[in-house]
């Protein structure tokens, strides 16, 4: 065997045996509809609240709901590959852990990097999603935050004499990153029972928008469902609805952490499935219904803004309705921006701890127990990426890279099926290797139908982490010094 794939070997090895003495403490208390709870409560996010107006507006119009039909299938798929590797690979961790222990320090590198679109560019494209909807918020008690100060640079701003100026940055976005990586940094934690609180309200507002918006829906509004393209790829027809889907995809970002519960399941081959398939056909339609609402209530080419769902609360003209809804959205918003910097730290974290960064990264302050630098650091660029950075940018660098990321989750499911098959797996994907095959080509078509920009802004990123590899990780890399031992975490 190569060296490469020696070491390989071993680092899974290492991991199987962290497993074999950890694993079976977690005891196996989650059932179907638990799972199932925990997958609407993960996947109902920012997405839904930030990005379906601008996919609406600018790819798919009204057939936005088919693009988020494409996004729960190749979701679902993904999420079954997903599951196999948790039960399998015990260690808290993402998808950086699962390539590390499959497919070698390499890929496991090529996924911590291109992580940073899904967790730090997620958390900015949030931010300006917070940003939109505060404002609105804000406005609705007569406070008003000048459009100059609460948009990218050079987003065209109408102002109340009916002329246009631009805007300068976008102050609000800047404001609640930093309040948060504060917060973060002293050591403040979501207790389980808020997160419950906000999957409630997030649950609520979702639901609420869709019961009462319905009653005043212009069916007009649907009217081409899906509109001619205009002679460009992806600028509506069915063209429109693929990159509408790349775009969308971001609302369904989160549902991966249902498949971390493997190891808690009481009967993981049957509640697995069930818990993965039920929450994303429950959101699925969730989002469909969403999409219809808000399309039919407000025009799709009306629909480019940041807070969409407010857009569409303000055409009801129910100010109590659009308060409750507004701050709902804003209350989830401000969790899902939250778990994203605490994410992207941790990730960072792990990369140093083997060695792959600097152990600036891997510094633990030494009162809060936090690794401070590396969250102050990552909270610094990401509120001058949210400040700087238009949302719909944003948005595409978070579903390519999260795309890209499952491709390698379900090639390293094949893979494990032929090099480890004897490796006992709690839970195992059905029809391998047609279930991650499908996963994997309804990632890339996703990824096909976002703009050609987009890809070249994801080749110089992953251009720009091998350069990093291979002039600092692959000199200090914790498994290639240690030979036998593996990472051993």
């Amino acid at each position: 065997m190569p060296q490469t794939g020696l070491m390989m070997r071993k680092s899974f090895e290492a991991i199987m045996r962290t497993g074999d003495a950890h694993g079976h403490q977690m005891v196996k208390t989650l059932g179907p509809v638990s799972i199932t709870s925990m997958g609407i409560g993960a996947i109902i996010g920012a997405g839904i609240f930030v990005l379906t107006g601008t996919a609406a507006a600018k790819f798919a119009g009204p057939a936005i709901m088919l693009s988020f039909v494409l996004g729960g299938v190749a979701c679902t798929f993904v999420g079954l590959c997903y599951s196999e590797l948790a039960a399998m690979i015990p260690v808290a961790g993402s998808t950086y852990s699962y390539t590390y222990a499959t497919l070698g320090e390499i890929f496991a590198w090529i996924i911590g990097w291109d992580l940073i679109l899904e967790y730090a560019m997620g958390a900015a494209t949030v931010a300006v999603g917070w940003s939109g909807y505060v404002t609105s918020l804000l406005h609705n008690f007569g406070i008003a935050i000048p459009g100059t100060l609460a948009a990218a640079p050079g987003t065209v701003i109408k102002l109340a004499d009916g002329t246009q100026t631009t805007a300068i940055l976008n102050l609000p976005a800047v404001v609640i990153v930093a309040a948060l990586t504060t917060l973060l940094v002293l050591g403040t934690r979501e207790s389980s029972r808020l997160n419950n609180v906000m999957v409630a309200v997030k649950l609520t507002v979702v639901v609420a928008f869709i019961a009462l918006g319905a009653g005043y829906v212009n069916t007009a509004h649907w009217h081409p469902l899906i509109p001619a393209n205009t002679g460009t790829f992806g600028e509506y027809g069915y063209s429109g609805i693929l990159r509408g889907a790349g775009v969308v995809f971001f609302a369904f970002i989160g549902f991966d952490a249902v498949s971390t519960a493997a190891q808690e399941a009481r009967h993981p081959q049957r509640d697995m499935p069930i818990g993965i398939l039920g929450s994303l056909v429950i959101c699925t339609l969730l989002y469909i219904a969403v999409a219809a609402v808000l399309t039919g209530l407000v025009p799709y080419t009306a629909l480019n803004v940041p807070d969409p769902i407010a857009r569409g609360v303000d055409v009801i003209g129910l100010p109590w309705f659009s308060v409750l809804i507004k701050f709902g959205a804003l209350t989830g918003l401000t969790t899902v921006i939250l778990v994203m910097l605490y994410g992207q730290s941790r990730i960072f974290y792990t990369m140093a701890y083997d060695g792959l960064l600097p152990q600036f990264f891997n510094r633990i302050h030494p009162t809060y127990r936090t690794p401070y630098l590396s969250q102050i650091l990552i909270g610094t660029v990401v509120a001058v990426v949210a400040a700087l950075v238009p949302i719909g940018i944003l948005g595409e660098l978070v579903s390519i890279g999260t795309l890209f990321a499952f491709v390698l989750v379900c090639g390293a499911v094949i893979y494990l099926r032929r090099s480890d098959a004897d490796v006992f797996r709690p839970f195992r994907a059905p029809g391998v290797p047609v279930v991650p095959i499908l996963g994997i080509l309804f990632c890339l078509v996703l990824m096909a139908g976002l703009p050609e920009d987009t890809w070249l802004r994801l080749v110089v990123w992953l251009v720009v982490g091998m350069v990093i590899y291979f002039g600092y990780g692959i000199r200090h890399s914790t498994l290639r010094r240690s030979g036998v031992k593996g990472r051993g975490r």
